[in-house]
């Protein structure tokens, strides 16, 4: 296995790590709600929830051998997620 992989996989298997990596983001969108423009805010909230979480959560799921890479897409659905709210949140 390539190290970078490797490295991803060990990663996101630390919960803090995946705390910071869906929080860090989220404070830098309220502080555009705060400081910035409407558009930029909503701009960067739906990237935010759409693509980013999708994809960190998806990382973190397949890492943990829960679902596979092709399977991540699946997330998208609205209340798909719920399906591995303990295993994402609570779960090392």
């Amino acid at each position: 296995m390539n190290k970078k992989i490797q490295f991803r996989n060990d990663v996101m298997r630390n919960l803090i790590i995946y705390y910071l990596a869906i929080l860090i983001p989220l404070l830098l969108i309220v502080h555009l709600a705060v400081a910035g423009s409407s558009i930029q805010f909503i701009m960067f909230l739906l990237i935010y929830l759409l693509p980013y979480r999708t994809f960190v959560d998806g990382s973190r799921l397949v890492n943990k051998q829960v679902i596979t890479w092709g399977q991540i897409w699946k997330l998208l659905i609205p209340g798909e997620r719920i399906h591995y709210f303990k295993e994402l949140y609570f779960r090392k």
